[in-house]
Formats: C-alpha cells, sequence, structure tokens
C-alpha cells in the first residue's frame, strides 16, 4: 500500500547543487505526495545526495548508467505503476519547475488525464532565457503542432501530471524516444488514445547551477522522430 496517491518523478543526472533546493521546496509545499529520484549514476554525486534525503515518502532509484530523460521517465513510471500509484507528475531537479504551482497542477487531476504546465500561454513565465533559447522552444512546439496535428502551445514543456490510465497508455504504445522528444511523444500517445488533456499556465526559471542536458543530438532526435510521425499521420493515418 502506498502512502499517497501522487507519485512526483525526478530525473537526475549532475544536479548535486540543486536537488536539495527542490526536495525541501515540495515538502514546504505541505502535499501529500510521495518522490521518486531517479538517478543515472551522476558523476557528482547526485545520487548520494538523494540517498541521504531518502525518507517514507522519498525513495531514490539508481540506474547504472545515464541513459536520457525519456528511460529514465518510464524507469519511474513503472516503478510508481508496481506500487500502485494513482497519478504521476514530472519535474525536473534543476529548479527551472516551481514546486510552489505543483498544487494548481494537481487540482486538475480529476477532470484530466495529462495536464501539461505550458509556459506560452496566457498567464506562463519564462525567466532568464536568451531569446535564441526561447525562439528554438516555440519553433519546436509549432512544428510537432502542424507535424501531428496538435493544439497544444507546449509540447516540449517538461512538468505536466498524467493519470495512471495514460502512463498504462504510454507502455502500451511502446514510447521509445529518448531525449526531450520523450515529452512530444507522450502527448501523441494521449491524443491518439483519446485522453482528455488540459493546459496550465507556469512560471520556468532558468537554472542558476549545473548545466542544461540539452544538445544538439537531442534536438536532432526530436526533430526527425516528429517528422516521421507527422508523415506516418498523413500518408498512414496512424
Amino acid at each position: 500500500m502506498v502512502a499517497s496517491e501522487i507519485l512526483v518523478v525526478i530525473p537526475t543526472y549532475n544536479e548535486a547543487a540543486n536537488l536539495n533546493d527542490v526536495i525541501q521546496r515540495i515538502r514546504a509545499s505541505a502535499l501529500d505526495v510521495d518522490i521518486l529520484i531517479v538517478d543515472d549514476n551522476s558523476p557528482d554525486g547526485t545520487g548520494d545526495i538523494a540517498d541521504s534525503l531518502a525518507d517514507p515518502k522519498t525513495f531514490v532509484l539508481h540506474r547504472a548508467n545515464k541513459g536520457g530523460l525519456g528511460p529514465a521517465y518510464l524507469a519511474g513510471f513503472s516503478w510508481g505503476r508496481d506500487r500502485g500509484y494513482l497519478y504521476f507528475v514530472e519535474m525536473d531537479a534543476d529548479g527551472s519547475h516551481q514546486p510552489e504551482e505543483l498544487p494548481r497542477m494537481l487540482q486538475q487531476r480529476n477532470g484530466a488525464d495529462l495536464v501539461l504546465g505550458t509556459r506560452w500561454m496566457p498567464g506562463g513565465q519564462v525567466h532568464n532565457w536568451p531569446i535564441s533559447r526561447r525562439l528554438i522552444s516555440q519553433f519546436g512546439t509549432r512544428y510537432a503542432s502542424v507535424a501531428l496535428g496538435l493544439p497544444f502551445r507546449d509540447l516540449t514543456s517538461g512538468y505536466r501530471l498524467l493519470s495512471r490510465q495514460l502512463i498504462d497508455d504510454i507502455f502500451q504504445s511502446k514510447v521509445t524516444t529518448i531525449g526531450y522528444g520523450f515529452q512530444i511523444e507522450v502527448v501523441s500517445v494521449a491524443a491518439k488514445r483519446h485522453r482528455k488533456i488540459i493546459e496550465v499556465p507556469i512560471t520556468f526559471v532558468e537554472r542558476v547551477a549545473g548545466s542544461s542536458k540539452m544538445s544538439r543530438k537531442i534536438v536532432f532526435e526530436a526533430w526527425q522522430k516528429t517528422t516521421l510521425w507527422g508523415f506516418q499521420r498523413i500518408v498512414f493515418h496512424r
């Protein structure tokens, strides 16, 4: 029997400077949630910090190697699925996703299978990003929206709430994307399975410590996969 129906899954790789603060801010919100830290054998000692934070409502899953965002989330979802959680939250460990906004997202859980924390809608904000990064994010969402026929305004957002039913859909669909394209693929799965999707505005704050995991390889994977899915949608109606 789990202590809460909600599991916050936080993948980590070299987030020693940020992890403790994020966990403490989640706890300060007084939410009845459990937390699972999924660490990919971080060389900076993040895994040891995660172990020091473990308690009856905070758990740690150690993975042998850096395997990417998608596989880390799938490992966390599988862990939570086996333990009977009903709702799953995706959240970054770098402080860019504000734990103080989590209660507002959780309020929507009975009305949707996927709650997208959206930067690019009225009420949403992005702090400390250069224009180039904003354009990449907005163009990526626009491109994916057109290619996949999805009307949502922030397909790459990593701050979101998923129902257990959608988690089951994700595993049945054999999601394979490794990088940030995973977020696009999850929305696509939800739409194909006719799950209810809603958006809520969030404030995204660029990390102040550590380095971003974004790379050209990750951007290319997302573009390549999205183009393929768009082609399949148009030609094969998939």
